[in-house]
């Protein structure tokens, strides 16, 4: 017979956030009884719309939470049925017990304090056998719902999925609960959790504090430290929200429940539930269907070798980091969106439920050989074509003095470096962060990486240390290969991967990085032999973006990609068997020897691009007899000022290059000019692209003089290059880019996101399932396609968050990014079209337009660079000064400009010193405004 609970299980008074009506108390007949949950519930509420659910989402919450962390999901669900329902979408009911002992749910009678090996509380097995049962009986409320659809061991297939979704230790019983049943069970998703203890790594130490002794009472059931420390994870939480979820647990007799659940963490193999634990997962890693991960990277407690072994037992799991959260992610970021996106990709009303491929996994290929007539190439065929070529291929001038490698030594290199890392271990698909000074050595261990199968993960140091290690760390490399900064670096922030050096190390540092060997080591050591080379559609590379607007994004590349990439190159700018190539951005400095071309690295800093001078650049090319330079805005912009300083050679140098490229920001064209003067013999040209696609539009220095006289407004980038696709997604008056997509006759003049299509364009972003998905939306009806349509075999699309329009023409004009939109009460308005008229002002260094106040009625504000030549300071610009802003911008625009200002300093992205953060600007602006601190 059941006993009595020692508290019955009771409905949760009024919340903020919480609908009375979705509460339910249920009883289900568990091992020990009839037991009464209080469940989290929508169907009620639906069924009140008129609207009966096409699919299901059993959530369960974890320790010391309850129900009320999936209230955010509810509400998204219920807001969106009637709309799903009209259009013929899925319509997703919730439910989400407290787990007995928890939340709302009834207490039981327990004899003492838990202890991990003592008392009859409620232990791994139990729980996910509570959750059988309650949830078992009300999937019977709706037809189909609890239908078991085919074999077990296949696919479900349904008209009414169901999926389970957990956190924390919820996400491990509810995946326990849907490998149990396979059959009915469509898809999984969890937040962060933990399924195994790695052999040998310790308990997180957050954990071990609450387990340790007398504190595990103290800590859970005497006080509820546990719970408050807990909340404390959360960025901010409302004190009214972190009330509602200590309302359960208020008192001590209310708390053992909590103290349970920690006293159940099997620690160690002696535990009662450790081999209950190994069986989980074990089961587990047999799940095959759809499955969603979403993480916090920050979490003290749930870290990333608990992600790295979700991973391996999910291996066609879809994943979304959400970088700057912790354990409480669903308190910090709209989560519930992103798991109806991902429902609704995955689940589409009226399709089969077939798994698809997981973001960021190795794609499958044969072999490493292209198709029959399909031009594709690898990237390291360049390397193999001039393996007999004594000729320079890659010139490092940071080096004293200046170390030239001949193809035929690179070519021989790399294939030692490949053959080494295979016979050490590296297999196809692993992941090696490169952490090298862009130059000879870079390049060597790139190719090799690229031959051997790896994938390269390149976080330059641009993005700083914090940004390099939240970079890797979501890269989750197996290998490291770097120099001693890049090694001590990864050894103090404890980044993942086996090490290997450069150079040999000497034994005492070498066992105090933990490095294996050296590529010295491997090219002198490594027998010849086979190397088992990639193929085309196997990851290649990660490289992340320059952070100027939130954390640097890893993107993919796979080889296919990145081969069309090098061929575009080579072709659109002609390059030919002894093309040189100065390359001062280390993207294209690697990209050198893959497009034929002697690659040069410049004496400067890597991550202050203004350290290049016109004598550093001039003696690159002369090094490698080079006739083309890249480099960004910032970088030439040192260049003319220090170009007084050339010698005659140097000069003479200057002018045999007969291609100047630059981009990463706008080039105005007054720069344009005065490079023009440094290599007069030069074209110049301003390429458009991005880290998602580095080469998209192209215009040189007549059609930017030539668009200058047009009267658009913004910063002409030209037309699309051969292969690629524009078309515009207007803006909306709330300044978001909408759905649809218009190109040709249609998107002229039309203000919106710039979105491309083209095979060389990323393959997608790492590990950022609904980034990825919200930048390959196409308009369509199969809205979360990730191929362009209209643009070639392999096109790929993406959304740059870049805004502008096409004119006429079907030249494009930027006017900033989508986040920097001004939303005026007369409609959204693109910055860089006020600060093209702005910056030709006189006494005007650089701009930045930003809106202050409210969406849809904000005000213009202009603000200025200082600039010495002026004596501008901080604060209201010159009345002179300000007149003329606000007379240049009503004249050529229309626009009221509310007040000019002058910044201390511009913030700039660290890659290309080039990129205006004016989301800071704006912040600053309106607190300069309000009476704040200049």
């Amino acid at each position: 017979m059941t006993a009595s609970p020692a508290r019955p299980a009771t409905l949760p008074p009024e919340l903020p956030e919480w609908d009375p009506q979705w509460s339910r108390l249920v009883g289900a007949a568990c091992a020990d009884g009839v037991r009464t949950f209080h469940v989290l519930d929508t169907l009620p509420a639906l069924r009140a719309q008129g609207i009966e659910p096409t699919g299901t989402i059993l959530a369960l919450h974890g320790n010391p939470t309850w129900s009320y962390l999936w209230r955010r999901l509810a509400a998204a669900t219920v807001a969106a049925a009637p709309a799903a329902a009209a259009a013929g979408e899925r319509v997703w009911r919730v439910i989400a017990p407290d787990q007995l002992e928890m939340g709302f749910s009834e207490r039981l009678a327990h004899p003492a304090l838990p202890a991990p090996r003592t008392g009859d509380w409620r232990r791994i097995a139990d729980r996910v056998a509570d959750f059988d049962a309650v949830v078992t009986q009300l999937l019977a409320e709706v037809p189909g719902s609890d239908a078991v659809s085919g074999a077990a061991e296949a696919p479900a297939v349904s008209a009414h999925p169901v999926v389970t979704l957990g956190h924390d230790w919820g996400g491990v019983l509810s995946l326990t609960w849907a490998a149990r049943n396979r059959a009915r069970v469509a898809g999984a998703l969890t937040l962060n959790t933990a399924v195994h203890q790695p052999e040998g790594e310790p308990i997180p130490a957050a954990l071990r504090a609450a387990l340790a002794g007398p504190l595990l009472p103290a800590s859970t059931v005497l006080t509820d430290a546990f719970i408050r420390v807990t909340l404390e994870l959360a960025d901010r939480l409302d004190p009214a929200l972190a009330r509602a979820y200590r309302l359960p647990y208020c008192a001590r007799a209310l708390r053992g429940g909590v103290g349970a659940f920690v006293a159940d963490i099997p620690v160690n193999e002696r535990h009662p539930s450790y081999r209950e634990l190994q069986r989980l997962g074990e089961e587990i890693a047999g799940l095959d269907v759809p499955a969603l991960i979403l993480w916090g990277p920050k979490d003290p407690v749930f870290q990333e070798r608990y992600l790295r072994d979700l991973r391996a037992r999910l291996p066609q799991a879809d994943v979304h980091r959400f970088e700057t959260t912790s354990h409480l992610l669903a308190e910090d970021v709209d989560y519930a969106a992103t798991i109806l996106r991902w429902l609704r990709h995955r689940f589409p009303a009226g399709r089969s439920h077939a798994p698809a491929r997981a973001d960021g996994a190795q794609n499958a290929s044969s072999d490493g050989a292209p198709a029959p007539g399909d031009g594709a190439r690898l990237i390291f065929d360049a390397l193999d074509a001039r393996a007999q070529d004594g000729s320079p291929a890659s010139v490092d001038m940071s080096r004293t003095p200046a170390q030239t490698v001949s193809w035929a030594h690179l070519s021989f290199v790399v294939d030692r470096i490949a053959r080494g890392l295979q016979l050490a271990g590296l297999r196809r698909g692993d992941r090696v962060s490169l952490l090298v000074t862009p130059g000879n050595d870079l390049t060597a261990a790139a190719y090799g990486v690229l031959k051997a199968g790896g994938v390269a993960v390149v976080a330059d140091a641009g993005l700083g240390p914090a940004g390099m290690t939240r970079a890797i760390r979501a890269a989750d490399p197996q290998w490291i290969i770097g120099e001693v900064p890049g090694l001590t670096l990864a050894r103090a922030a404890g980044w993942p991967g086996r090490r290997v050096s450069v150079r040999p190390l000497g034994a005492l540092p070498g066992r105090a990085l933990r490095v294996e060997t050296s590529l010295t080591a491997l090219v002198r050591d490594t027998p010849d032999g086979p190397i088992a080379t990639p193929g085309l559609d196997d990851d290649a590379a990660i490289l992340f973006t320059s952070g100027s607007t939130g954390p640097a994004k890893g993107v993919r590349y796979t080889h296919r990609s990145l081969g069309a990439l090098a061929g575009l190159l080579a072709g659109h700018f002609g390059v030919r068997p002894g093309t040189g190539l100065v390359a001062g951005f280390p993207p294209f400095a690697l990209l050198g020897p893959g497009i034929g071309a002697t690659s040069v690295t410049p004496d400067m800093s890597v991550t202050k691009p203004r350290t290049l001078t016109a004598a550093a650049l001039a003696d690159a090319v002369a090094a490698g007899d080079c006739t083309m330079v890249f480099a960004s805005p910032a970088a030439f912009a040192n260049v003319v000022a220090t170009a007084a300083d050339l010698t005659a050679g140097q000069r003479a140098a200057c002018g045999r290059v007969e291609l100047v490229l630059s981009a990463g920001a706008p080039v105005p064209l007054s720069l344009m000019d005065a490079v023009a003067q440094v290599f007069p013999a030069a074209q110049l040209h301003s390429p458009y692209g991005m880290t998602e696609g580095l080469l998209l539009t192209d215009i040189d220095r007549p059609g930017v003089a030539q668009a200058a006289e047009s009267g658009e407004h913004g910063v002409c980038v030209g037309t699309p290059i051969p292969g690629v696709e524009l078309t515009i997604a207007p803006l909306t008056m709330d300044g978001t880019a909408a759905a649809s997509l218009l190109s040709g006759a249609d998107a002229a003049g039309v203000l919106g996101e710039v979105v491309v299509a083209a095979p060389h364009v990323k393959d997608g972003y790492d590990r950022l399932w609904d980034t990825q998905a919200q930048s390959a939306r196409d308009g369509s009806a199969a809205e979360d396609s990730d191929a362009g349509a209209g643009a070639g075999p392999g096109a790929q699309r993406h959304r740059t968050n870049d805004i502008g329009h096409l004119d006429a023409a079907g030249r494009l004009w930027l006017e900033g990014r989508l986040q920097h939109v001004i939303t005026a009460p007369g409609g959204p308005i693109g910055p860089a079209g006020l600060e093209a008229i702005v910056d030709e002002l006189p006494g005007v260094l650089r701009s930045a337009a930003v809106g202050v106040g409210p969406v849809g009625t904000q005000a213009i504000v202009c603000v200025l660079e200082p600039n010495p030549a002026q004596g501008l300071h901080p604060g209201l610009a010159p009345l002179e000064l300000a007149d003329a802003v606000r007379a240049a911008a009503l004249a050529a625009l229309g626009l009221d400009v509310a007040a000019v200002l002058v910044a201390r300093e511009f913030p700039t992205d660290i890659r290309h010193n080039s990129k205006i953060d004016r989301s800071r600007l704006a912040r600053w602006a309106a607190e300069a405004l309000a009476g704040g601190a200049l």
